[in-house]
């Protein structure tokens, strides 16, 4: 079982944008992707919204959470959402331990 957590970033004047290249440019993406547990750590820009940033972040297991929010890590994220006040909306997905099933393989070019 994994769990994944899309946090949907929104910020005005390409502020969320920022934040995200911050993250990747000063390595702290870098160093959350290396963390024990983490299985995703990637940004993605939604084409009808120029104001906004998905992070697709996927992990282990809720222990692996934990130890990411109590990490030092997390006060250089805080902090750099407050300098970018973005505001987020969070969904959190739990893997399906059965896979894809059959029925939607057919639909997946590979």
């Amino acid at each position: 079982m994994s769990i994944t957590v899309n946090i949907y970033y929104r910020g005005i004047n390409g502020n969320a944008r920022r934040f995200a290249e911050e993250m990747e440019s000063s390595g702290t993406a870098d160093l959350i992707r290396s963390e024990k547990g983490n299985i995703k750590y990637e940004y993605f820009f939604p084409l009808n919204d120029a104001e906004t940033v998905l992070l697709i972040d996927c992990w282990n297991d809720q222990k692996s959470i934990d130890n990411h929010h109590s990490s030092a890590m997390m006060k250089t994220i805080i902090q750099l959402r407050e300098k970018y006040d973005l505001h987020m909306k969070v969904e959190r997905f739990i893997s399906d331990e059965n896979g894809i099933p059959d029925s939607d393989t057919k639909f997946i070019k590979k």
